[in-house]
């Protein structure tokens, strides 16, 4: 069982807008912009950069691995079938070369 939140989601999203705002106005690095945030609501600086990079990973368009996987892994089977039956084919093509080379080596010493 996760540990009791400390602080409420308002506070969060709290914290997270005046790091964002801080960020825009003052162009600070991220930690000063932390550390200034942290001073101000009485929150770790860590516990800020947490929040900030789950609102980021929320923030980015979920990927559609649902359609795209089946897909892709279809492709990725035929692609692998096609390059064991090429590296078959190239072994066959191979020992036909040599033998052939071989064939012509008899017929010239005679």
């Amino acid at each position: 069982m996760p540990a009791p939140r400390k602080f409420d989601d308002e506070t969060r999203a709290r914290a997270v807008r005046l790091y964002a705002d801080r960020l825009r106005d003052h162009g600070a690095s991220k930690l000063a912009a932390r550390k200034h945030v942290g001073e101000l609501l009485d929150i770790n600086p860590g516990t800020i950069r947490n929040w900030v990079e789950a609102e980021e990973r929320a923030a980015r368009p979920a990927r559609s691995d649902a359609d795209g996987s089946a897909d892709t892994a279809a492709e990725l089977r035929r692609l692998r079938a096609e390059n064991a039956e090429l590296r078959r084919v190239n072994e066959i093509l191979k020992t036909a070369s040599a033998f052939f080379a071989a064939a012509e080596l008899d017929r010239r010493l005679k």
